[in-house]
């Protein structure tokens, strides 16, 4: 016979509930949706009573709802379904990613907010060289860019090195009009927006004019050597093998690279793709990691993780 466990939570004086259960109680459904122990939260008493792994789940899952609520955060029913995934998956718990702080910008903590990202900015933290690979909207490039930037910060690099391959789609970049920066600068705003998010816009130029930081496409790469560097490689599903290979071999001193890319958005014209080729050359060296992340990592809007899991569904 399973024991059954019956446990009080009180939420300190400072907290609302009202920011843990979620507008119209939607953040409490969730989480009564995915346990069968029964939950009533009645004035500052959240009291959750039945099987005992259960309720000891809940206890942890409310009591970082809490802290989340403490902060004078909501939390929203994304937040808990990726905490109730968390907890189930017994790798990380919703605290550990709540701790791990990657960059605060204006009161705003940026963080891993899956177990995927979390597995992702890890594998940063300790190699060499991370492939960050999985579909849109899983935090590749953005989580990437926070770990530059505090690193920029720490003053662990010198410099922060951003680059994307350029595919041209039907015209010629040579007879567009325009300076090369302005033929080129819609392949790499991109960067620039993720860059402008963690950092003031006026700051974030002044260090692009001063080349602390600098933008530029993959073919600007070549012949160089990258010491004192955070290297971002972004949309590495377009690169060609032999780019591949061009931008690895930068790899200077005290240099850090990330490689991100998604396979099923390569817009590179009868070639194979770099990035795929990349792991079945460098699978086994060390000090390079491959990361994938997937549908479940997809922290946008949750139509993207809906699009994204019809679209595996039909590839398979």
């Amino acid at each position: 016979m399973t024991d059954k466990t019956q446990i009080t939570l009180t939420a300190p004086a400072s907290v609302d509930l009202a920011l843990v259960v979620g507008p119209s109680d939607s953040t409490l459904r969730v989480v009564e949706s995915a346990f069968e122990a029964s939950i009533t939260v009645r004035g500052d008493f959240i009291i959750l009573a039945g099987d005992q792994s259960e309720v000891q789940s809940l206890t942890a899952l409310f009591s970082d709802f809490i802290k989340v609520a403490e902060r004078g955060e909501e939390v929203t029913p994304e937040y808990a379904m990726r905490s109730i995934e968390l907890l189930r998956s017994a790798e990380f718990s919703p605290q550990a990613l709540r701790e791990d702080i990657l960059l605060t910008f204006r009161g705003r903590a940026i963080r891993p907010k899956t177990a995927g990202q979390k597995r992702y900015v890890d594998a940063i933290r300790s190699h060499t060289i991370t492939f960050g690979l999985g579909p849109a909207g899983t935090g590749k490039t953005y989580l990437a860019m926070a770990m530059a930037v505090a690193a920029l910060k720490r003053k662990e690099v010198g410099r922060i090195i951003l680059t994307r391959p350029i595919v041209e789609a039907g015209e010629n970049l040579g007879f567009l009009p325009g300076t090369i920066n302005e033929k080129v600068d819609p392949y790499i705003r991109p960067l620039y927006d993720a860059l402008f998010d963690m950092t003031d816009m006026e700051r974030a130029n002044d260090l692009i004019d001063s080349g602390v930081i600098e933008i530029a496409p993959l073919a600007f790469m070549r012949g160089r050597t990258l010491n004192d560097s955070f290297i971002i490689l972004d949309e590495a599903q377009n690169t060609t093998p032999e780019q591949m290979k061009m931008f690895l071999t930068r790899l200077g001193f005290n240099s850090k690279m990330v490689v991100t890319g998604d396979l099923t958005q390569r817009d590179l014209p009868g070639s194979r793709s770099g990035l795929a080729d990349a792991e079945r050359v460098l699978g086994d060296i060390d000090d390079v990691s491959f990361c994938r992340l997937s549908g479940k990592d997809v922290v946008r809007h949750s139509l993207v993780a809906a699009i994204v899991a019809a679209y595996d569904r039909a590839d398979a």
